[in-house]
């Protein structure tokens, strides 16, 4: 419980890289390790990590893919992403190797965190799969802004100088 007596809630975990793939989205920090192996990149110590500790998490998590086809489905469910429960440790701690592999191949990943990621379309005791919500695109400032003054917001400011003594 909170101090105001309401429930707590999750915070949820991504780690994802910086760059949008094709389809626009930020592939995450394991189909960004998955495609250094699949360009043949890493080291023999890296895909020995890599090949070692993908194996523990399908053999100790459940695939949100295999446990329900339509998690990831982009008509059904567009831009689905998976993000770890704060309480999943263990698999936390995993991805720092994948992050030490990531960096040292140049590949920057950052880690996101957020009490309400999107709306959850699979949840099991680790992780859950949401569609993100939708987030206004900002338009780079391409000139420089002109204060306003607050009685004319459509001419730029200038400062009030007193007339020239006679």
């Amino acid at each position: 419980m909170t101090d105001t007596g309401e429930p707590e809630r999750d915070t949820y975990l991504r780690f994802q890289g910086t760059v949008r793939d094709p389809r626009g989205h930020f592939p995450g920090v394991f189909a960004l390790t998955d495609g250094l192996a699949r360009e043949g990149v890493l080291t023999e110590e890296q895909r020995r990590f890599w090949r070692t500790n993908n194996d523990w998490f399908e053999t100790n998590y459940p695939n949100p893919a295999a446990v329900d086809p339509a998690a990831y489905d982009p008509a059904l469910n567009p831009g689905a992403v998976t993000w770890f429960k704060s309480s999943a440790e263990e698999p936390i701690k995993r991805v720092d190797g994948y992050l030490e592999i990531l960096a040292a191949h140049g590949v920057e990943c950052r880690m996101m965190r957020s009490p309400d990621p999107g709306r959850i379309v699979y949840e099991d005791d680790h992780q859950i799969v949401v569609v993100p919500h939708l987030q206004p695109r900002r338009r780079p400032l391409t000139t420089p802004r002109t204060p306003r003054t607050p009685h004319s917001p459509h001419t730029p400011h200038t400062p009030h100088t007193p007339p020239p003594s006679a």
